[in-house]
């Protein structure tokens, strides 16, 4: 199997697990009545969905392998956006939605840049660094959103501090 094809198709896997989890997500928020967060993981998941049309449009004449499980090449045998989504559900706080999508985010970005360091392909290096760099861009965000919420938790927390207890 050529080295471009395993790539597209360890892309092709991972996008649109991460589109699907982009949306459990969003389902988490919208029930919890967050819908700031549940726009946003929405986005994400579109985000997800743009980069797999990216992946299937780059393979282009080639039909890509449809791999067994046990062929993904994954850290510790598993997809970077199964990992850590255990428990995904309308319970979720928002700080725990942030985090996990941040892990798997990271996890992916690591996915990739991992594949171009050990590519000997100058094409599938520099294609893996562009998805890589995207993913970068996905975890600048999601940080940018936990550290909008925990601005907003430590407010909260000093507004209700200085009440004075009701007599």
């Amino acid at each position: 199997m050529e080295e471009i094809n395993l790539f597209l198709a360890h892309a092709v896997e991972l996008e649109c697990e991460s589109a699907r989890r982009y949306e459990e997500l969003a389902e988490s928020m919208r029930a919890d009545g967050n819908k700031a967060v549940e726009k946003f993981f929405r986005k994400m998941a579109t985000f997800s969905r743009k980069h797999l049309a990216d992946a299937i449009a780059r393979g282009g004449f080639r039909r890509l392998p449809a791999l067994e499980p046990h062929e993904y090449t994954w850290a510790g045998g598993v997809s970077p956006e199964q990992f850590g989504w255990i428990g995904v559900d309308a319970m979720m706080d928002v700080h725990l939605a942030l985090e996990l999508a941040l892990d798997s985010e990271r996890r992916g970005q690591a996915f990739y840049a991992g594949f171009a360091a050990g590519s000997a392909d100058p094409d599938v290096k520099h294609m893996a660094l562009e998805f890589a760099a995207e993913e970068a861009e996905h975890v600048a965000e999601l940080e940018k959103w936990i550290d909008r919420y925990a601005v907003q938790e430590d407010r909260s927390y000093l507004s209700t501090a200085n009440r004075k207890p009701e007599a």
